[in-house]
């Protein structure tokens, strides 16, 4: 099957969006972690290491799957294939 010009502009969109997301993922997963001990200042009143633990990494992740899904959204209305409510 030949893809359009349409189909290559919106599968590049969508994986440019998945890997600047999965960037922030890995970055919120692995290099804070890493640099947990180094990263010893006050974020409303708790070590900014143990609030990204707690709470804060909780709340990337879902700030990204809301993104992700809106942007999704957006994107496919825009290219004609959005699912009828």
């Amino acid at each position: 099957m030949q893809l359009s010009e349409t189909h290559r502009h919106y599968w590049r969109k969508n994986l440019n969006i998945t890997a600047i997301l999965l960037a922030i993922w890995f970055v919120v997963t692995f290099v804070v972690s890493y640099f947990a001990r180094d990263l010893n200042f006050n974020f409303f009143g708790w070590p900014f290491s143990f609030w990204m633990g707690a709470q804060g990494a909780l709340i990337i992740y879902c700030l990204i799957i809301w993104y992700y899904a809106r942007y999704m959204a957006k994107l496919d209305i825009e290219h004609g294939v959005a699912e009828e409510e």
